[in-house]
């Protein structure tokens, strides 16, 4: 089943600001107040709990967690984005998969078996809505993350599902939305990015998520029906030609925040 594209396809998970920036901080090239600004973005706070030896219900800010994990023997972090049918970057066990699956991301450690997945808890009234976040950590599995790719393979699909994503537009479109697309296309370029990755990251990582997010942008268009009147069984017929490139958007997207660590693995 297709996942629902984001309302925002260029909105950065905060599974992923974590992972960039701890990675960042891990590898010494952000400070820990810069990494932490960073993650908590537009958040009131961020609180982790169920860190290896916590009591019950113990609570740490960000800052203090990641050097924790540093002493823990942490080298990095990696970023999954998985959803139903796809267990992407997940290594088990079934209850953290679950609870990532629900949250529709999460945060696995390298150097050691734990994994985080966020909770957030939003409040105050519609338009003026704040969160905090609370990341809870579990043990997990130590075999390899699923299906990531390298950012060579992930390259190499984001080019061929770019290219059928704007001729699958064409095609959808008989009365005139390929316009329209790509003027929805350019007002989410005008809004402008903010700044990708983190520090230390190669620039190829940024190339590809760049690329990833201009899919999301054309799946979002896509599945919003842009243009002429469009019957619920060919809304249904175009989700099914368009899944696989929501799932190749996502591999890329996860390769590109995983690359600090597993490009230099590699």
């Amino acid at each position: 089943m297709l996942a629902t594209p984001a309302a925002d396809p260029f909105q950065e998970p905060r599974s992923a600001r974590l992972t960039a920036w701890g990675n960042a901080l891990l590898a010494g090239a952000a400070s820990p107040d810069d990494a932490a600004t960073a993650v908590l973005g537009h958040d009131d706070s961020h609180r982790v709990t169920g860190l290896p030896g916590d009591a019950d219900g113990e609570l740490h800010a960000l800052t203090w967690a990641m050097g924790r994990l540093r002493v823990m023997g942490v080298k990095g972090l990696r970023l999954a984005l998985p959803a139903a049918g796809h267990p992407l970057g997940l290594t088990g066990p079934a209850a953290f998969n679950a609870a990532a699956l629900v949250a529709g991301e999460a945060v696995l450690a390298v150097g050691a078996p734990i994994g985080f997945v966020p909770e957030v808890t939003e409040f105050g009234p519609a338009g003026d809505r704040s969160a905090t976040v609370l990341w809870r950590c579990s043990a997990v599995g130590d075999g390899p993350p699923a299906d990531v790719p390298s950012l060579d393979e992930a390259e190499r699909e984001l080019a061929e599902g770019l290219r059928q994503a704007t001729v699958l537009l064409a095609r959808l479109d008989v009365a005139g939305a390929g316009p329209e697309a790509l003027r929805a296309l350019e007002a989410y370029r005008r809004r402008g990015h903010d700044e990708l990755l983190a520090p230390g990251y190669p620039p190829r990582a940024v190339r590809v998520l760049q690329s990833a997010r201009q899919v999301g942008a054309l799946l979002s268009i896509a599945a919003g029906g842009h243009g002429a009147a469009v019957s619920a069984s060919e809304m249904a017929a175009r989700r099914e030609v368009l899944a696989p490139l929501e799932r190749t958007a996502r591999r890329a997207q996860t390769a590109a925040y995983n690359a600090l660590v597993d490009e230099e693995r590699r």
